[in-house]
């Protein structure tokens, strides 16, 4: 069965998008840790990290990097904050999350946004990218 990741890739389930290429897709996730939270995905379902091919997984961490520093642009932080951690989705996700401390990184501590928030920051994100 398709993860929800690919149900996003395929337009099933609308997102938050924030960057794509012909391999990737950047979009904010939902359920964000911050505001600004988003995930960067390789379009191919492969469930971890470390079983994307190297192309793949070279190419994603790249893709994560321009979204991250179009984040920074975007949203006032310390820093973006990286994690990869899988065990929600079966499908290879990035989280980059704007960090003010340390609490912003521990899936605790959740923010809310309404539909015309999230997608006016999508659209600000976007428009810092390189």
């Amino acid at each position: 069965m398709a993860s929800i990741f690919t149900k996003i890739v395929n337009g099933e389930i609308p997102c938050y998008k924030v960057a794509e290429t012909d391999d990737f897709l950047a979009f904010l996730d939902v359920n964000p840790n911050a505001i600004g939270h988003t995930l960067c995905i390789p379009k191919t379902e492969i469930d971890k990290l470390f079983d994307l091919d190297k192309d793949l997984y070279t190419g994603l961490m790249e893709f994560s990097r321009q979204v991250a520093i179009a984040l920074e642009k975007t949203v006032p932080c310390k820093r973006i904050g990286v994690s990869v951690i899988g065990l929600e989705v079966p499908h290879t996700h990035v989280h980059l999350i704007p960090l003010n401390t340390m609490e912003d990184v521990r899936f605790i501590q959740k923010v809310k946004l309404d539909d015309e928030t999230f997608k006016a920051l999508a659209k600000r994100i976007n428009s810092n990218l390189g």
